[in-house]
């Protein structure tokens, strides 16, 4: 076996209303399909007032429903978000404060409620942030998060909206006559927007992926068929993104209203066509009012929008708005917020007070000009939450490395020996990390901002791994290694500095470093099939025939689609003398690759040579 292949790896119903007892009328839907679309900003929408918008399904449900101008989500940052659509509840309340921290095992969900009524429930999400181990999954008959493969057979993080959008038009073709529940989750507009290599614009890119977006909610739409007329269509982001106002790359770290507002769109039985409801609505307000629409109710944060429907006046009240990825990213400061009587304030170090009104971009702070609007505001939003966790969840694992590839840090921050540092003081630091986490600086400019990173911060281990991986990923592993070893040093929670070490050691010849930098991986992180497959792949290039299987069966034991990983075993076999066993392993793995996979004429040698 090659060192090549060798390193390939290496790269509600407790809560619940009872059902209604009256009969269904006509402006009662009988089914609901919740659209979600990820990082999608409202002024991104042609119905929002985007000029040259390629959205006419989204365009088309505003002019036949509902439309919320001023909607808010309740955290920048997906789970959290997501947890806040579904349940009604603010982040305090459903449990999660970050992607990774699952959402509270007995809070009642839309999904839980519906399935207590008895109705069909599916959902199909398209990104990791959603894995049915974060907790959304309860009450779902059906919650498809599977993502797709690499080559290697490494799973990866997200999927493309249009297999999304086909897996729950098919699904719905054979539930379109029950009372059902769909929710569809899009990631497409998610960094990296399009290619980053080509060179477009940023904007232009991430328009791109807008319209790919709509496009997959037209094909679940025309897959309502006569559905239609039954059923109430939601349509929403979990958040917006941020292009560079107040210094802010992505999303996650400011609650300015820039990463806060997203579309907000209701079609349905009893919905007046045309409508827009001013004043200002929290995505928290989505459950209550999809329950009282279908004949129910949910206690929670929101209110539903029933009367607004009528009015077109949401009624005034505070709502809140979170962030604690600077806490648990970076270990700053916390920001909260909330909105009230036409004030924004934001509580951190040094806190912040805008007028909505009149100063939509919010760059005129009137905290120390209006001391008792500050102070009143400030008051309100410690009734949801203070600036600390008092139970502080790390992500570790597999999840964290699979959140960072999607550009979340997932820090674990010990407590500071002063103050925390505010984020608008290290909106260089963070801006540079979106950037290089997004995905959006990539080959030299990728390189060339994490070494800014690093002058800044020599310390910082997850510019030191992602340095290591960048110059790892372009083939120069004597300028990866310094950086691998400080990110192992550091004792990172996952194992993705002693896979990138082990690699760069095996290629250099050195077997017994690459096999102490994996021992040091399965140290941070036990369990992760990818370090067993790779001690066995190591322990197989050394003739260690019966280590190897023992390494590789524990590694397809917990994913069984590891491609190289199986064929390593297949080989291990074939060498100790079990030619039937090996041409198991070999007939699996065939039917386990795709059709057109380039290592199958590989493995159909082999399988001929051991039969």
């Amino acid at each position: 076996m090659s060192r090549a292949m060798l390193l390939c790896l290496i790269t509600m119903a407790a809560c619940a209303a009872p059902p209604v007892s009256t009969p269904p009328t006509a402006s009662v839907p009988q089914s609901v399909l919740l659209v979600t679309i990820d990082t999608l900003r409202a002024d991104a929408v042609g119905a929002y007032g985007a000029a040259g918008a390629r959205t006419p399904a989204l365009d088309q449900l505003a002019r036949e429903g509902v439309r919320v101008d001023r909607a808010w989500a309740t955290a920048p940052i997906t789970l959290p978000s997501h947890g806040s659509i579904l349940s009604g509840l603010y982040p305090p309340s459903h449990g999660s404060r970050h992607n990774g921290v699952a959402v509270t095992a007995s809070v009642p969900t839309l999904a839980t409620l519906f399935k207590a009524r008895g109705w069909a429930t599916a959902a199909f999400v398209s990104a990791f942030p959603l894995d049915r181990r974060f907790g959304l999954a309860r009450g779902f008959d059906v919650y498809d998060d599977e993502m797709p493969r690499s080559s290697s057979g490494a799973l990866l993080n997200e999927r493309p909206g249009a297999d999304t959008a086909r897996r729950a038009a098919a699904w719905l073709t054979t539930h379109r006559q029950a009372p059902f529940f769909l929710w569809l989750h899009l990631f497409d507009p998610h960094a990296p927007y399009g290619n980053p290599a080509d060179g477009r614009d940023a904007r232009a890119r991430y328009a791109d992926d807008i319209a790919a977006a709509d496009q997959a909610v037209a094909v679940v739409l025309e897959a309502l068929k006569e559905a239609a007329d039954h059923t109430l269509v939601i349509a929403t982001a979990d958040h917006g993104e941020a292009f560079g106002e107040h210094g802010e790359t992505g999303h996650s770290v400011f609650v300015y209203d820039t990463t806060l507002r997203v579309p907000l769109l209701f079609r349905g039985p009893g919905i007046p066509a045309g409508t827009v409801i001013t004043g200002d609505v929290s995505l928290v307000d989505v459950a209550p009012t999809v329950v009282a629409l279908t004949g129910g109710s949910i206690d929670g944060d929101g209110r539903t929008l029933q009367p607004a429907f009528a009015t077109g006046t949401a009624e005034p009240r505070a709502l809140y708005a979170e962030s604690f990825a600077p806490l648990l990213d970076f270990g700053w400061a916390s920001l909260r917020s909330v909105r009230d009587a036409g004030w924004k304030y934001i509580a951190a170090p040094r806190p912040e007070l805008f007028e909505t009104a009149t100063d939509t971009s919010e760059l005129h702070n009137q905290a120390s000009a209006q001391a008792a609007q500050a102070a009143r505001l400030d008051a309100l939003v410690a009734r949801w939450s203070g600036p600390e966790l008092a139970t502080r969840t790390a992500v570790t694992g597999e999840s964290a490395s699979r959140l960072r590839s999607l550009g979340y840090l997932q820090g674990s921050p010990v407590s500071p020996r002063g103050p925390r540092a505010d984020p608008k003081d290290r909106i260089a630091v963070a801006s540079r990390m979106a950037e290089v986490t997004s995905g959006e600086a990539q080959g030299v400019r990728l390189v060339a901002v994490l070494t800014a990173i690093l002058k800044d911060d020599p310390a910082n281990p997850q510019a030191h791994l992602r340095l290591g991986y960048a110059h790892l990923d372009a083939g120069h592993c004597p300028l990866a290694e310094p950086h691998l070893r400080i990110a192992l040093k550091a004792r990172m929670p996952s194992a993705d500095a002693g896979l990138g070490l082990a690699s760069c050691l095996g290629q250099a010849g050195d077997l017994r470093g690459a096999r102490d930098a994996l021992l040091a991986a399965r140290a941070a992180e036990p369990g992760n099939p990818v370090v067993s497959a790779n001690l066995g792949l190591l322990a197989l290039e050394e003739h260690r025939e019966a280590e190897a299987i023992i390494e590789l069966r524990d590694a397809l034991t917990r994913d069984p689609l590891l491609f190289q990983a199986r064929f390593g075993l297949a080989r291990a076999y074939a060498r100790s003398g079990d030619r039937r066993a090996a041409t198991t392993e070999a007939e699996t793995l065939l039917r386990q690759l795709p059709a057109g996979a380039p290592q199958r004429p590989e493995i159909e040698r082999f399988l001929a040579s051991v039969r």
